[in-house]
């Protein structure tokens, strides 16, 4: 593998990952744009920004996995939120167990054969 490969890989990764983390935070109850930001941040080894965020947020209204509505704000101008329709609730479903088939797969091969 070539110098930044590995890096690149683990990227793509993440940015794949992403959508689904959203669909995640939003399975609970209506969010706006900058409190999901917030919460993607907090995860550890889970780089996301604004930039990423509002894009994809755009993308999965389109997809029609979300639905927006505005509502005015206490402390400034009124928010977008987003919440999560139906078709969100299946593609997150979907791949919640697409995932825990995946990440044990790989988990599996990256064990040493002697914790096997």
């Amino acid at each position: 593998m070539e110098p930044g490969g590995a890096r690149n890989s683990l990227s793509q990764l993440r940015r794949g990952a992403v959508e689904y983390c959203v669909l995640a935070l939003l399975r609970d109850g209506e969010r706006y744009g900058f409190e999901l930001v917030r919460k993607l941040s907090e995860v550890d080894g889970l780089v996301t920004s604004e930039g990423t965020i509002y894009p994809l947020l755009t993308r999965l209204r389109r997809d029609r996995l979300v639905t927006t509505f505005w509502r005015e704000s206490e402390t400034g101008p009124p928010r977008r939120y987003y919440q999560l329709t139906d078709g969100g609730r299946e593609a997150l479903a979907g791949f919640t167990v697409e995932w825990a088939r995946f990440r044990d797969g790989v988990d599996g091969l990256l064990k040493d054969e002697e914790e096997q």
